[in-house]
């Protein structure tokens, strides 16, 4: 099995396998065309559209960093401001409607506890990260490997999610809590 094969399995592998360092290479010349170009020309559609194919509506507002891109799958009106990072070792999945604050970081990526592992051999591994219809990332929050957010829930700027939250709830913090659930009160 390939390192590649392993990293989307979710199995250790080595992060600095050629194929992969090449792959991480092809997605930052794509990422330059992207963070030097303006917002909705004809560049910056084209480096949107050839890093994270099939989301035509996807608004990346740069500067924008993920790993590989092929990893994302974004659905319709998505929206991610400033310096969003998606680390996509594994698979980032993200429903409709869809907003990223500025600075919203995304990890997938994890590293074994053991010294040796992380250091010495630099084992890797993924574990995804699923977030669901109409949600929205406060400023500066950090989503860890394998969390999974509920739809149309609400994380509050600069929390940790260490644990999945569940839908239609206002969660903020370090790490992320639940502060309560999403009802009629919160409707204009």
């Amino acid at each position: 099995m390939s390192e590649k094969q392993k990293m989307l399995a979710g199995e250790p592998y080595q992060a600095w396998d050629e194929e992969l360092f090449q792959s991480r290479i092809e997605c930052r010349k794509i990422l330059r065309e992207l963070n030097n170009s303006i917002p909705n020309t004809n560049e910056w559609r084209a480096a949107s559209d050839a890093l994270i194919p099939n989301a035509p509506d996807a608004y990346l507002e740069p500067p924008f960093r993920c790993d590989y891109g092929s990893n994302i799958k974004l659905g319709k009106n998505f929206y991610a401001n400033f310096n969003c990072v998606m680390l996509d070792v594994a698979e980032i999945t993200i429903g409709d409607n869809v907003m990223l604050a500025p600075n919203v970081q995304l990890y997938t990526a994890s590293h074994p506890l053991g010294a040796k592992e992380r250091v010495v051999d630099g084992v890797e591994f993924g574990v995804p990260i699923t977030i669901g219809d109409n949600a929205w990332l406060g400023g500066g929050v950090i989503v860890c490997p394998g969390v999974n957010i509920g739809e149309n829930s609400v994380i509050g700027a600069g929390s940790v999610v260490t644990k999945d939250i569940p839908a239609n709830v206002v969660a903020a913090g370090n790490p992320c809590r639940i502060i309560r659930v999403i009802d009629e009160r919160d409707s204009i």
